[in-house]
């Protein structure tokens, strides 16, 4: 690799709509201590990289790079990498985007991938981790447990549905906004399928339930789907909230949270890497297990070229796909 090589790399320099994703030659980035070099094959598309597109997403300002995930081979090593190898096929979390040819990464947040493990589910690495994340150290998910899983047809939805039956739940209730994605999560293990589009999900969990409620509800909704949810929470129960895709925050009262040990409780993925990247390390090792067993099936709806990131985007802003919408790097 020559040092003046490029990486082909799609820049944000303005919030807006899918337009604003440019394909751009960067230079080649080197791996300063602890880095290392990915020649990316396929990188996942997920919500949040659409947020930071439209300055909804933290504090992220232009110019930048989308993407939380890529996958690919180590091409290059900094000084003081262990455990990893030029050649190696890895899954990763980079740093300063993944849409593009060429990423960095920590070594903590870099994962070897078996050669039973192709590179499309590994691209699914954010998903795979908040999924399993959200049910486990969050939700503290025992066996037996009723969970409700908002927006079940969706990415992480439809996987933590696949980890809720691998963990030992009792009953899976998934809510949905359309007849073919309830079919799509009652293929995968869902008990009961409550539509949101003509249905009260609240009363149908009290229904269901006889009135005792959820011990886990995964929402990534937010706004009034959270206060329901709050309602119809089991006594002793948890709220994981790790999104807000109705735009607006829950106001949840704090009373029967404590008359009925209720707990609500946040889960961000991307904090734990930034703050404590070797308890993502650890979550994402485990999630990754099950991928590695075959014990998941991560469902690829649709796979774009990056150069044609602006359509992967409108893909999953129309939500026409289940599943995860992947970019082609290279082949």
């Amino acid at each position: 690799m020559t040092p003046d090589a490029a990486s082909q790399t799609i820049i944000v320099h303005e919030f807006g709509g899918p337009e604003v994703l440019k394909w751009e030659d960067r230079p080649l980035p080197q791996p300063g201590s602890r880095q290392v070099r990915v020649r990316v094959t396929m990188s996942g598309v997920n919500y949040a990289d659409l947020l930071a597109r439209q300055g909804k997403y933290g504090t992220q300002k232009p110019p930048f790079t989308p993407g939380l995930d890529a996958v690919g081979v180590v091409d290059a090593l900094g000084e003081g990498v262990l455990g990893l190898s030029v050649g190696q096929r890895v899954a990763c979390y980079p740093v300063g985007g993944g849409y593009a040819t060429y990423v960095l990464a920590s070594a903590t947040l870099c994962f070897p991938l078996p050669d039973g493990v192709t590179d499309e589910p590994a691209a699914a690495l954010t998903m795979l981790a908040t999924a399993y994340g959200v049910l486990t150290s969050a939700g503290d998910l025992k066996r037996g447990e009723t969970v409700l899983i908002h927006a079940a047809g969706g990415g992480v939805g439809h996987l933590a549905v696949q980890y809720a039956r691998a963990l030992g739940a009792g009953r899976i209730i998934g809510v949905v906004g359309s007849e073919a994605r309830a079919a799509f999560i009652r293929d995968l293990g869902v008990d009961d399928v409550i539509d949101r589009h003509h249905e009260d999900f609240a009363a149908r969990v009290s229904e269901i339930t006889g009135g005792l409620g959820a011990d886990v509800i995964l929402d990534s909704v937010g706004g009034e789907t959270a206060e329901r949810g709050a309602e119809v929470l089991a006594r002793f129960g948890r709220l994981v909230t790790y999104g807000h895709a109705s735009g607006k925050a829950g106001q949840i009262p704090t009373a029967p949270l404590h008359r009925e040990c209720r707990a609500v409780i946040g889960y961000s993925n991307g904090t734990l890497r930034q703050h404590r990247p070797e308890v993502a390390r650890q979550t994402t090792l485990e999630a990754l297990d099950y991928l590695k067993n075959g014990d998941l099936r991560v469902n690829i709806g649709a796979r774009v070229p990056l150069a044609d990131a602006a359509r992967a985007h409108e893909i999953v802003e129309a939500g026409s796909v289940d599943g995860k919408v992947l970019l082609a790097v290279q082949d």
